[in-house]
């Protein structure tokens, strides 16, 4: 099992690399208790527009659904070694998309990195420091 995530994390837009239009700020607050997680963004987009996205699930493996912006998203989040792997598919009208998200902390716990692979968002990752 990988480290407890929790904490309330504000992204560094400098070192991360976002695909698309970069927000003004993306602000997560993860509760990690256990094998639950529960994970509230708040992204703040450059004209001012809020995007707020929630989730929650076992870090067992389990598959579960939640409504994330109006749509349904399977997903199953897994530990590989020390990172948090969060995989997820949504269907978007005809559109069928993947996610393969790997989250994982510093050494100091200072900084938590959000790192997709293998997916439709691969090469896109995202730095957040503690507040």
């Amino acid at each position: 099992m990988g480290q407890n995530l929790t904490g309330v994390w504000k992204a560094n837009l400098e070192k991360s690399k976002l695909l698309g239009p970069a927000p003004k700020s993306i602000a997560v607050k993860i509760r990690h208790e256990d094998s639950d997680l529960l994970v509230a963004m708040l992204i703040i987009m450059s004209d001012g527009i809020e995007q707020r996205i929630e989730f929650t699930g076992p870090t067992n493996g389990a598959e579960v659904v939640n409504l994330v912006s109006g749509h349904q998203w399977r997903s199953r989040m897994q530990w590989v070694g020390d990172e948090l792997m969060i995989e997820s598919w949504v269907e978007l009208g005809e559109r069928k998309l993947h996610f393969r998200d790997f989250w994982f902390r510093s050494k100091d716990g200072q900084s938590l990195t959000m790192e997709h692979r293998d997916d439709d968002l691969r090469g896109q990752a995202t730095s957040l420091d503690r507040v």
